[in-house]
Parts: structure tokens; sequence; C-alpha cells
């Protein structure tokens, strides 16, 4: 079992910034990715990153240049950062871990709101 564990989330203005962190703990050997998903107020759920354990990284065109996954293997975290935040960023954020072999993600945690007022 995997336990994720987000925070950082918040209201902020637009053209701000804001930074999620995932804290992952269990059997963390066993996670090949980890990415983060967002989900707003009548919309499916989508990839906004990816990284694997190798470090690749892949996003939505609609956040590329704008947001910056990475992760700290020491502490077992994944972060995003996101800047010039847009009113369109607002939604529930998820933190996910895909196991090896696995094709889809998995696990995932709690979700932490993000807001960007106008």
């Amino acid at each position: 079992q995997v336990q994720l564990v987000e925070s950082g989330g918040g209201l902020v203005q637009a053209g701000g910034s804001l930074r999620l962190s995932c804290a992952a703990s269990g059997s963390i050997f066993s996670i090949s990715k980890m990415g983060w998903y967002r989900q707003a107020p009548g919309k499916q759920r989508e990839l906004v990153a990816g990284i694997t354990s190798g470090g690749s990284t892949n996003y939505a065109d609609s956040v590329k240049g704008r947001f910056t996954i990475s992760r700290d293997n020491a502490k077992n975290t994944v972060y995003l950062q996101m800047n010039s935040l847009k009113p369109e960023d607002t939604a529930v954020y998820y933190c996910a871990a895909r196991r090896v072999a696995r094709i889809e993600y998995d696990y995932w945690g709690q979700g932490t709101q993000v807001t960007v007022s106008s």
C-alpha cells in the first residue's frame, strides 16, 4: 500500500504562484511514476503533470511553461510549482502514484483545493 498526502493549496490572485507538495509513504519501492491531476467543478479529472522514477516529465498543454513538477527522493515527496496562475486553474488537485507494470495510476491522495481569483 502507498499513502499520499497533499498540501499547499489555497487562494491566490491571478498571476500568482503556489507550490503543492505530495508526501508518499508505505511501499515506496513499488512506485514507478507520480503525477498531479486536477478536477474543476462540472469537469472531468485531467492529468496536469507526471514524473517518472528516472526524472522524465510530461505536462498538459494548458500548463506547459507555467507549472513544474519535481521530486525529492530523499523525502519521498513530489512537488508541483505553479506560476502565472489563471482563474481556469481553479480545481481540486490530486496527487497520484502508479506502481511498476501498471498502466493506470492506482493510488490517490485526498486532494487539495486551489482557487485562483481574477
